[in-house]
């Protein structure tokens, strides 16, 4: 049975804009992980949002991915989240290839002190002080650098 009680920020999952794309495609790997976190123990940057939104391919999925996530936890831009997304540009995006979309994801699950919960771990594995959440369910903690 998933428990539909919701978790303190310490405990609520980040997830990447790739989990809700497999999501919405079906990929039971992506609807079973999400249910077994529990949606209200579920948020998703500000950028995942725009992400998604952008890549509707008409109205009607624009309404439907509305829909969807219109009760999970969206974590807004600040001060904070920017200015860790510029150091994180500053420090990878030459060495390993990081982008801003994803660094604005990982600055803004540093700063809210959440676990990010992606598929593309590839994609921040590199990033000191990200915590990672595995699809396995295991927690991941990458090396300091």
């Amino acid at each position: 049975m998933i428990s539909e009680k919701k978790l303190g920020p310490e405990t609520m999952i980040l997830c990447d804009t790739d989990i809700f794309i497999e999501a919405f495609k079906n990929n039971t790997s992506a609807t079973d992980l999400l249910r077994r976190i529990g949606f209200p123990n579920i948020a998703l940057s500000a950028i995942t949002l725009m992400e998604l939104y952008f890549g509707a391919l008409n109205k009607r999925k624009l309404s439907k991915i509305k829909n969807r996530l219109q009760k999970l936890e969206v974590i807004n831009l600040d001060k904070e989240i920017t200015e860790t997304t510029i150091h994180l540009i500053e420090k990878y995006a030459k060495s390993h290839g990081l982008c801003i979309p994803d660094a604005l994801i990982a600055a803004t699950a540093i700063c809210s002190g959440m676990e990010l919960l992606t598929f593309n771990l590839k994609d921040f594995k590199f990033i000191e002080g990200i915590r990672l959440y595995s699809k396995a369910g295991k927690r991941q903690t990458p090396r300091t650098q």
